[in-house]
């Protein structure tokens, strides 16, 4: 048989496209919960591009999920700081619920090789779609919550988005934002961010950046994004130094990535 005679042999991108899916009881693992209904999983995993009909995706369960993940964090959030205001309460919450922390769980559950796409959307990079990624961890937990109720899904909220860990620097500010505020009323240059190491699988990497900023050590942080590493080294300088009230501690989150 010639070259020319020869099938051709699909391209990487190609064999990535059609590489078979890993067991659904594996994603429940690193989920923390067993589905009685897995069904109910499966729908939650589903892009519109490849349901039968809009309401055979996980549209509707991002729906709910997004207020039971609401209603699980404030109320986590309530028992955990017993002395704290209600617009540091609201602060918290705002950065636990924005789309960067949902679509930063669902790559730490590993999430991409279970999503169920079309086929336009897994050659544009539909499993690392951060988008994609918060949408799904949203519906996952309301997959849980029809499963088997609030607490079942307050549980995995619990261990997933770890409401009761407190910082200096709250998650929802934007911790980038505020060092260069600090960094440039001193004047100081704007901090420099450096990735050190990439890590793990194409589809759930973990950068390791470091922040430098002029007369104060360095800072690292860890994350499934550049973004999210480089506000999590941010806010390692922050709380190190003690600079996260002095550089507005109480002003209202900004909207950027945290």
């Amino acid at each position: 048989m010639t070259a020319a005679e020869r099938p051709a042999r699909p391209s990487s991108r190609a064999r990535r496209a059609h590489k078979p899916k890993p067991p659904l009881d594996v994603l429940e693992a690193r989920i923390g919960h067993a589905f009685a209904d897995r069904a109910l999983l499966e729908r939650a995993l589903t892009h519109m591009s490849r349901a039968d009909e809009r309401v055979g995706s996980y549209q509707r369960m991002e729906f709910l999920g997004d207020r039971v993940l609401g209603l699980a964090v404030a109320d986590l959030l309530y028992a955990a700081l017993p002395d704290a205001d209600e617009g540091e309460l609201s602060r918290r919450l705002a950065g636990l619920v924005r789309r960067e922390t949902c679509a930063a769980v669902a790559a730490a559950w590993e999430v991409g090789p279970h999503l169920v796409l079309g086929q336009g959307e897994v050659l544009g990079g539909g499993r690392r779609n951060a988008t994609i990624l918060a949408d799904v961890c949203e519906a996952i937990l309301g997959a849980i919550f029809l499963d088997a109720g609030y607490p079942a899904a307050r549980t995995v909220v619990e261990g997933a988005f770890r409401p009761a860990e407190v910082t200096t620097a709250p998650r929802g500010r934007d911790a980038k934002s505020a060092l260069q505020e600090w960094a440039m009323g001193r004047g100081l240059p704007i901090p420099a961010y450096a990735v050190v190491e990439r890590a793990g699988p194409d589809h759930a990497p973990v950068f390791r950046i470091a922040v430098t900023v002029e007369g104060v050590p360095a800072g690292e942080g860890v994350g499934p994004s550049k973004r999210l590493a480089e506000q999590e080294a941010a806010r390692a300088v922050l709380e190190r130094e003690g600079i996260a009230r002095a550089a507005g501690e109480d002003a209202p989150d900004s909207g950027e990535g945290a």
